[in-house]
């Protein structure tokens, strides 16, 4: 449910594309919408379930990819059982909000575990993340969950990584948690791992300096 507006503060400082998932469905459809769009050779970065999707592109496409960047995101499909079971439910209930009040409603609901504790009140990044969000339908919504609820594993992908890897994701993020990025790097022993702080999921938009100057200097790097 992000567009640009998550990635403006990198796009002010480096040449960026950001790609629209438009109707896709899936992990793999939107990999393949990602894939359409770029230049024969790129770096892939991707935020929360981007990340999972930049991890498909470096699986489908592991010549183009020059480096890759995945941030306050997961890798591991949904569980069996009662935690997948729970899983399920919670993304449902949150679709029910979006299809009945309207989106912004149900980002208003969404926001408060997604942002450090602190920056709830910081009134003009609350509404940024609010007003973005608003500007996709619940139909966009619904599809995107039924890809996170379908995802694949997608640790023979780390397991396989040979590019350079950036691993990011902030201190406070409970969605996608410092030791989540932990297991990640342990597939990856050669990736990096930023942690950064005073920032929940939202850390492009949190803390853009900090994360912005982990991202170029990984990118500078030979």
């Amino acid at each position: 449910m992000c567009d640009g507006t998550f990635w403006q503060p990198l796009a002010d400082t480096l040449t960026c594309q950001v790609v629209d998932y438009g109707d896709a469905n899936s992990i793999t459809a939107m990999a393949e919408v990602v894939l359409a769009a770029a230049p024969s050779s790129f770096v892939v970065a991707g935020h929360s379930m981007g990340g999972r999707v930049a991890l498909e592109v470096a699986r489908l496409a592991p010549d183009r990819v020059q480096k890759i960047i995945l941030m306050d995101t997961g890798y591991l499909p949904r569980q069996p059982g009662p935690a997948g079971d729970t899983e399920k439910a919670g993304r449902m209930a949150l679709l029910d909000i979006a299809h009945q009040q309207g989106v912004r409603v149900m980002a208003q609901e969404w926001v408060k575990g997604m942002v450090h504790p602190e920056r709830l009140t910081d009134a003009p990044l609350i509404d940024a993340i609010l007003d973005m969000m608003e500007r996709k339908t619940a139909d966009h919504f619904a599809r995107q969950q039924n890809a996170l609820l379908s995802r694949p594993d997608a640790s023979p992908v780390l397991a396989a990584l040979r590019l350079p890897t950036l691993l990011l994701c902030g201190r406070q993020d409970t969605w996608a948690s410092v030791a989540q990025h932990t297991a990640m790097q342990f597939l990856v022993p050669h990736a990096q791992l930023s942690v950064i702080e005073d920032a929940g999921h939202m850390v492009l938009m949190e803390r853009p300096e900090a994360t912005i100057q982990v991202i170029q200097s990984f990118l500078e790097q030979a």
